[in-house]
């Protein structure tokens, strides 16, 4: 039998992949990429105003700008790649979730951190080791 019900036309199955964000750069989806980017060009921004009025060159602030996004992605994408390794694909966003709601305890109710379970300890599985003969 095909994919799809011979009677009604529905999909009898869903695609494992069909709600994960593809990789675009680097290893990092689009949201992903985008906050690098948009990071790394606002701390470009600084030093590139500095140079600027140091050198009287108005072209120098979109110059440290691109720079930097573009040593973001580079730096930024290998970074978070080896940080998601082998992690479910929500890892990162509930990472930072945690952290703000840790650090930051008002702003919980905004980005859902009351719904987060914190447990510290170890855990276990409850089994016994084989006995030994």
């Amino acid at each position: 039998m095909s994919a799809l019900h011979q009677t009604d036309g529905l999909v009898t199955f869903l695609p494992h992949r069909l709600n994960r964000q593809p990789v675009v750069v680097r290893g990092l989806t689009n949201d992903e990429l985008f906050v690098c980017v948009g990071l790394s060009a606002a701390v470009g921004a600084f030093p590139g105003a500095m140079l600027a009025w140091a050198f009287g060159a108005f072209a120098m602030i979109p110059t440290a700008i691109v720079l930097s996004a573009a040593l973001g992605i580079f730096i930024g994408g290998g970074f978070l790649r080896r940080q998601k390794r082998g992690k479910p694909d929500t890892w990162l966003y509930r990472s930072l979730q945690m952290r703000l709601t840790r650090k930051i305890p008002a702003l919980a109710g905004y980005i859902g951190g009351h719904g987060l379970i914190f447990r510290s300890g170890a855990w276990s599985t409850r089994r016994m080791r084989p006995q030994r003969a």
